[in-house]
């Protein structure tokens, strides 16, 4: 009988200290680049982009948080993850709430407009139209506030991952991921057939404006 699957603690108690942050360490590694590519390909969507790209970036950072604790004894937890990660989450929820509601309301007086203008034969359907370039800075300004918080999401990570590489002295290379916008600092990028990959970069130093973003670019 197979002997049953071990956690990765589990499985690096069993190695010496040393084998045990690298261990870790790579374990970390792959987690971080599933969670930016995933957070990428939803800033992609975000702006209209059909991506094909599975993963759930929030679910993917709630087990990074959880497998983080079980290795805080090893200084792999950074705790401030968890109180950004949260932020960014809850200010998404409420710009999609808010300008939910927003068009939601705006498309009702449109159709009751319409509705009593059918009615009464008075153009009240000229008030509710001249209610559509509202709708249009609503979805605007939700496209424009979740692309910035999807931005600085992904740039924390990419962030996290370059530390943990300088630290374990980790091959950035062998640490390559999806990439779908390309105005990160710190990475580095290649197509390989019809698909961007990056990697991380330790040349440059970080800047966490995305509007002055130039991704170091390999070709």
């Amino acid at each position: 009988m197979a002997d049953a699957i071990k956690d990765s603690v589990e499985v690096a108690l069993e190695l010496d200290e040393r084998e045990v942050y690298s261990h870790i360490a790579h374990e970390s590694a792959e987690d971080m680049i599933r969670i930016i590519s995933s957070i990428d390909a939803e800033r992609a969507r975000n702006k209209g982009e059909v991506i094909y790209y599975e993963d759930d970036w929030d679910d993917l950072i709630r087990q990074r948080i959880q497998k983080g604790k079980r290795h805080t004894a090893f200084d792999f937890y950074n705790p401030m993850l968890l109180d950004i990660w949260e932020k960014k989450v809850y200010e998404a929820k409420r710009i999609k709430k808010i300008v939910g509601i927003a068009r939601g309301v705006i498309g009702a007086i449109i159709v009751l407009t319409g509705i009593a203008t059918a009615i009464t034969g008075v153009p009240w359907i000229v008030l509710g139209l001249a209610y559509i370039p509202l709708m249009l800075y609503a979805r605007s300004y939700r496209r424009e506030k979740l692309d910035l918080i999807y931005y600085e999401l992904s740039q924390f990570f990419i962030d996290e991952m370059r530390e943990l590489l300088d630290k374990h002295g980790l091959d950035p290379y062998r640490y390559g991921f999806k990439i779908f916008n390309y105005d990160y600092f710190g990475i580095l990028t290649r197509k390989i057939g019809g698909q961007r990959y990056a990697v991380i970069s330790r040349r440059q130093p970080l800047n966490t404006s995305p509007s002055n973003n130039n991704a170091e670019s390999g070709g």
